[in-house]
């Protein structure tokens, strides 16, 4: 949180010499009156300056920003970050050239940063309920729409030759895609197997 103190003939003059400094909007900022201006004996002796100290206001959302932001930083890599509430999900998504390596091989960057970040958020803010969801150039929703695509197919396979069909180890978000992709599918049924990090989707027909 950058903090700053000023002085001015006035409260007014004081504040906006603080933002001017630390390059922010009222709206992102408290500010605290440590002196009232005085303009001391018949206005020529003793007259003393408005003292404010003006401090950002940082919200959850701002916070992670930041720290995603720094953490890009010493990764060398540029890029926007935006943010996104939705009831008790903050959405982080970046934007930029070169993210892959912010993805990473079949995401594992991603979803390592990801966890991170709600390690982060959880000590910042203890007792929120909020869980963090990051992207990187709509990745997640792009995978979301292969990985539907391809329980489908699995599920026409294993419903075809009556057998199991067991997909490779994926995170609790991406299975719960084909768990949802297939919940309403008459002819197969699915379930998780084994720990964690190497659990798997089995899909399998209905008897």
């Amino acid at each position: 949180m950058r903090m700053m103190e000023a002085a001015g003939k006035t409260v007014e003059e004081a504040t906006q010499k603080a933002l001017a400094a630390l390059n922010l909007p009222r709206e992102d900022v408290s500010v605290e009156v440590i002196a009232e201006a005085s303009s001391g004996l018949f206005g020529l002796f003793g007259s003393k300056y408005a003292k404010v100290r003006v401090s950002e206001i940082v919200t959850p959302d701002k916070h992670m920003s930041d720290f995603l932001a720094g953490i890009m930083q010493h990764m060398n890599i540029s890029g926007d970050v935006d943010t996104k509430r939705e009831e008790d999900i903050l959405k982080i998504n970046v934007s930029g050239s070169k993210m892959g390596i912010l993805i990473g091989k079949r995401g594992q960057t991603l979803n390592a940063l990801q966890y991170l970040l709600n390690v982060a958020y959880h000590r910042r803010f203890p007792g929120d309920d909020c869980r963090i969801v990051l992207d990187v150039e709509d990745y997640r929703l792009k995978r979301e729409e292969t990985l539907r695509t391809l329980a489908l197919n699995l599920a026409k396979k294993a419903a075809r030759y009556c057998q199991e069909v067991v997909l490779e180890p994926m995170t609790a978000q991406e299975r719960r895609i084909i768990h949802t992709a297939l919940q309403d599918n008459a002819a197969v049924s699915t379930f998780s197997q084994g720990e964690e990090p190497f659990r798997k989707v089995v899909i399998a027909p209905k008897k």
